[in-house]
C-alpha cells in the first residue's frame, strides 16, 4: 500500500457494541464462535438457555466486526454474514459497529489476516495464568493503527482479494478431487485386475483355501518399555501399509512368542474398527520381531499358491472392501469381522508366476502414484502460499 496512506486508530473507525440479554432458561440460542487463521465466525454450538454457564450473553448482527479475545493472537478475527445475524457469543467476543464513510470491514478483516498484524496482536497479548495469557484486550485492540486509503480503494482491494480468492479456492478444489482421485487409483485397478478372473480361467475359490494358519493377537497390556517386543495395532494399519510411529512393547513368554511372533508375509487385518475401517490390512514385511494386539488378525498364507502382497491388495481393493463391509458383526460403535468371516472372503488367483508379475506391475504403479500424490502436494502448498501472497501485494498498493 502506498506510503501515503495515513495510519488511523481502529478507534476512530470502529465503536463498540453491547447488545447484552440475560438468558431466558426457556429460549434457545445459537452460539458463535471465531476460527483461526482468518477462518472467521462460525455456528459452533445451539443450546438452551437452562444449558447455559453464562447468565448473560450478546447478539450480533450482519456486518459485525468480532474477534476472540482468547485466540486473536491466532488470527481469530472475522465479520458476522448474513447467516449468523442474531446468534450470540459470550464476553470473550469483543464485538464493534464500523463508522461506514471510513472503513470497509471486509477491509479490516483482510488486514488482520497479514502476518504482521498478528505478530502485533501477540506481542500485545497478556495475562498472568496460562489460561488467561493469551488474551487480547479492548485498549490494545483499539489503538491498532491501520494504513487506510480511501474507502473506495479500500472496496476495490477486498473486490480484487475476493477475486482471487475464490480463483484459488476453485483450483484447490480441483486438487483436492484429483487428490481423491489417485488415492483411489490403485485400488481401483486391482479391482478392475480381479473383475478378469472368470475370463482369464483364474482358479475361484475363498481366501481359507490358501491359509495355513490364523491367529488373533494378544489382549495383554502393553508399555512403553521399548526393552519388550514391538506389538503391532490397529492404528499401525495405514493406507494398506505398516506405519511403525507410535509403538507399544509387551515382554512374550516362551509359549506366546512362538505362536504370535509374525513371520514375513504374515497379513495381518484389523478385525475391530469402524464400520469403514473394518477389515483393513498390511503385509508383514520388517526385519526384526514383533508381535501384534488382540484386534488383529494374523492369515499365514501358503506362499506357493498366494502371493502375500496382492491377496493383501485385494481385502483393501473397493471389493474386499466391500465384502467385509457387508460381513461385519456392528456393534456399539464399532463394526467385527471374525476369523471365520474373513476366510470366507471370495476371490480367485492365477497360477504363483502371474501372480509375481501382477504384484511387479502394481508396484510400479504404486511408485507412480507416489511421485504424483508428491506433485500435488506440492502444488498444494503453493495454492496455500497465494493467499498470503495477495494479502501482502494488496497493503503494499501492488494489487
Amino acid at each position: 500500500m502506498s506510503d501515503s496512506c495515513p495510519l488511523t486508530k481502529l478507534s476512530e473507525l470502529l465503536q463498540p457494541v453491547s447488545r447484552s440479554e440475560r438468558v431466558d432458561p426457556t429460549k434457545e440460542y445459537r452460539l458463535l464462535g471465531v476460527r483461526l487463521e482468518g477462518g472467521g465466525p462460525f455456528h459452533r454450538d445451539t443450546i438452551q438457555g437452562s444449558q447455559s454457564a453464562a447468565t448473560t450473553l450478546y447478539k450480533v448482527k450482519k456486518g459485525d466486526f468480532i474477534y476472540s479475545r482468547l485466540f486473536a493472537c491466532r488470527g481469530a478475527f472475522g465479520v458476522i454474514n448474513s447467516d449468523l445475524d442474531g446468534c450470540y457469543v459470550s464476553g470473550e467476543f469483543p464485538t464493534f459497529v464500523a463508522i461506514e464513510d471510513r472503513v470497509d470491514v471486509h477491509f479490516l478483516k483482510l488486514w488482520f489476516r497479514l502476518p504482521t498484524t498478528i505478530r502485533r496482536v501477540d506481542s500485545n497479548c497478556t495475562g498472568s495464568t496460562p489460561l488467561t495469557r493469551n488474551r487480547f484486550k479492548e485498549n490494545f485492540f483499539l489503538n491498532l493503527d491501520i494504513p487506510l486509503p480511501p474507502i473506495k480503494e479500500q472496496r476495490r482491494i477486498v473486490a480484487k482479494t475476493d477475486e482471487l480468492a475464490n480463483k484459488i479456492e476453485k483450483a484447490r478444489e480441483l486438487q483436492d478431487r484429483t487428490a481423491s482421485e489417485t488415492e483411489t487409483l490403485l485400488s481401483l485397478e486391482i479391482s478392475h485386475l480381479f473383475s478378469k478372473a472368470g475370463e482369464k480361467g483364474w482358479t475361484v475359490g475363498h481366501l481359507s483355501d490358501y491359509v495355513l494358519d490364523d491367529c488373533y493377537g494378544t489382549s495383554e497390556k502393553t508399555t512403553n518399555d521399548i526393552s519388550g517386543t514391538p506389538i503391532l495395532r490397529m492404528g499401525n494399519i495405514q493406507n494398506g501399509r505398516l506405519d511403525l510411529r507410535d509403538l507399544k512393547y509387551l515382554h512374550l513368554n516362551a509359549k506366546d512368542r512362538r505362536r504370535l511372533l509374525l513371520e514375513k508375509g504374515d497379513i495381518l487385518v484389523n478385525r475391530t474398527n469402524s464400520a469403514e475401517l473394518v477389515g483393513k490390512c498390511a503385509v508383514f514385511d520388517m526385519e526384526g520381531e514383533y508381535s501384534f494386539a488382540s484386534y488383529l488378525i494374523r492369515i499365514r498364507l501358503d506362499k506357493d499358491r498366494a502371493e502375500p502382497s496382492l491377496v493383501a491388495s485385494y481385502i483393501n481393493s473397493p471389493t474386499g472392501r466391500a465384502y467385509m463391509f457387508s460381513e461385519r458383526k456392528q456393534m456399539t460403535g464399532q463394526a467385527n469381522v471374525n476369523a471365520t468371516k474373513l476366510k470366507a472372503l471370495p476371490i480367485a488367483l492365477p497360477p504363483l508366476e502371474e501372480q509375481r508379475h501382477i504384484v511387479a506391475y502394481l508396484d510400479r504403479l504404486q511408485v507412480k502414484v507416489e511421485a504424483l500424490k508428491k506433485l500435488q502436494a506440492q502444488t498444494a502448498a503453493e495454492l496455500d502460499a497465494l493467499l498470503p501472497s495477495i494479502l501482502d501485494k494488496a497493503f503494499k498498493g501492488e494489487l
